[in-house]
């Protein structure tokens, strides 16, 4: 064996050691609660280095490495393809239908002229903001957004508030034990009552654990016609955003086959960690991203179909 081939193998081999080890703890849940959540999140790259040592162990001939290898990327492979599967269900003709937006503003620092101007072109009812400070609630409606969603829920005590064209039934900060309190709001759309839940949890890089709760706690929110929107900072790889689809909530982007829609950072983003979930009365319509100036999240949109 020549020394090139021998250093090859040996790079491939720790390389493929530590993909097992995000394959194992994805398999096993044991990011929930712990720092192992940060590597998770890169899953999705982890797939095509696999890709890529495969095709590197195939030319060196290493021959168990190789079957090490092939292993890993056929496991990658069935957890990514569903992503990109349309699991839609049929849209009954008239169905009412509601737009909602979510967008994590950068403590505030988002441009509030093209928030508004967001909200007004994608036509939204709801528009859920995170990390909206007490000043750039002003700035937002010294540029129209008293005007186009005169109904609001603010809590920028809380980290997140709430704006709708749509009257509000009830609102307040959500009972549930989260790190610090999320905001709802349940609103009115053709006679069906809506509860909404604008979300941000803490990020697992400062405390897994405190994460891990927030998202644990979530899962009381879901209901047939819920909806749960924001910042998770979880991807669809982590297992406590798999348990909160497990209780009854359906992940927008996926259910339209668009598996690859990643928000943060927003000029280059990486990861899709700002979602629009939804119970099993709602279907969705669509859904899209958007770059906005001042924020290092892009803002998501979808639109939602109400099925009885």
């Amino acid at each position: 064996m020549t020394v090139g081939r021998r250093a090859a193998l040996i790079a491939c081999a720790v390389m493929l050691a530590g993909i097992a080890v995000l394959a194992v703890t994805r398999v096993f849940g044991l990011d929930d609660g712990t720092y192992l959540a940060v590597p998770i999140a890169l899953l999705p790259y982890a797939g095509l280095l696999t890709a890529a040592l495969l095709v590197t162990l195939l030319a060196v001939r290493g021959r168990w490495l190789t079957v090490a290898a092939a292993a890993l990327l056929v496991l990658q492979i069935a957890w990514f393809v569903p992503r990109f599967v349309r699991d839609h269900q049929p849209v009954p003709d008239g169905a009412p239908r509601i737009r909602v937006g979510t967008v994590n503003t950068h403590r505030g620092q988002v441009d509030p002229k093209a928030l508004v101007a967001l909200a007004r072109s994608q036509n939204l009812d709801v528009l859920v903001a995170e990390e909206l400070d007490a000043p750039a609630i002003k700035t937002l409606d010294a540029a129209g957004m008293d005007r186009l969603m005169p109904f609001r829920e603010l809590h920028p005590e809380n980290d997140t508030s709430i704006f709708t064209r749509l009257p509000i039934v009830r609102g307040g900060p959500a009972d549930l034990p989260t790190t610090w309190p999320q905001t709802q709001v349940t609103v009115s759309v053709l006679g069906h009552e809506i509860p909404i839940t604008g979300v941000h949890t803490y990020y697992p890089v400062g405390g897994p654990g405190l994460w891990a709760q927030d998202m644990s706690a979530l899962r009381a929110a879901a209901g047939r016609d819920a909806i749960v929107l924001g910042d998770f900072n979880a991807t669809v790889d982590h297992s406590p955003l798999r348990s909160l689809l497990a209780a009854g909530l359906v992940d927008t982007h996926a259910e339209l086959g668009r598996g690859w829609a990643p928000t943060w950072p927003a000029d280059f983003p990486l990861v899709q960690i700002d979602h629009v979930l939804h119970g099993p009365g709602l279907a969705a319509v669509s859904a899209s991203e958007h770059l906005l100036p001042g924020t290092d999240h892009r803002a998501v949109v979808a639109e939602l179909a109400l099925l009885d």
